[in-house]
């Protein structure tokens, strides 16, 4: 008998999107985004976005596998009373926001050096003052209320109607969630939404005056980024071809 043609596809997809999920957590963790065994990614793997991949309790991200991944249900509400049970704040920020944006296939959440100092700002909004902040040129949502960890439901759920349809979410006094219709397209704005705001940062540092485009030149180079072709494909393709001559574990 033959094998389902779609059956094999299901796989081969869920097996691709395993090997580029480890890779971005590899990359993550040379980039200096990693805290300790804290924070984490997920990606769908089922129409609805209810059934996700997440990285599993404990395991630092320089070491992290395709085969490590946890599989998740949003709609269990049993997840946390497994022996394998995710981090909590995992589970409950991540859960809810694949339970109610179905669009958010991929989410990242990092406290990584610049973007934390970042959400710590008063006044936490991105000038455009380069190509990397304009690249963020209103697309970027708030959450200026910090009450502690996210170890409940409606935590998770109060930051999933934050988002809307931003792809950043700057976590106040907390740090960033970046979400992508894939891994690829979150990482690059992970990877760009960081540099942005190392940008910024040093550029404060400075002390000297800001010279801030218009809103206009900020919305089109923004919109230009966005149509720019096969950008993040390209960047995370090399990041894997680097893996596969250093680190092919990754793929395992």
């Amino acid at each position: 008998m033959k094998n389902d043609p779609s059956s094999s596809q299901i796989i081969n997809k869920m097996k691709n999107t395993r090997i580029e999920l480890a890779a971005a957590f590899r990359w993550a963790a040379k980039f200096g985004m990693n805290e300790g065994v804290a924070n984490h990614f997920s990606v769908t793997i089922n129409d609805d976005g209810s059934h996700f991949l997440m990285n599993p309790k404990g395991i630092h991200w320089s070491r992290m596998r395709a085969s490590h991944f946890l599989v998740l249900d949003a709609n269990n509400k049993s997840v946390m009373d497994q022996p394998s049970a995710p981090d909590p704040t995992a589970w409950y920020i991540h859960g809810s926001i694949h339970r109610m944006l179905p669009h958010a296939r991929c989410l990242m959440h990092v406290h990584s050096k610049y973007a934390t100092v970042f959400s710590t700002f008063k006044n936490s909004v991105m000038p455009p003052i380069d190509n990397n902040t304009m690249r963020y040129f209103d697309r970027i949502a708030y959450d200026t209320v910090f009450e502690g960890m996210a170890i409940n439901s409606e935590e998770g759920d109060r930051l999933a109607r934050l988002i809307g349809n931003k792809p950043i979410l700057v976590m106040g006094n907390h740090g960033l969630l970046v979400i992508g219709k894939s891994v690829v397209e979150a990482f690059d704005d992970l990877y760009y939404f960081e540099r942005a705001c190392e940008t910024l940062i040093l550029a404060y540092a400075t002390g000297q005056e800001l010279k801030i485009v218009s809103d206009q030149v900020a919305k089109t180079t923004a919109q230009q980024w966005q149509n720019y072709p096969d950008l993040a494909e390209n960047h995370f393709s090399e990041l894997m071809r680097i893996l596969d001559q250093s680190e092919p574990d990754y793929r395992d």
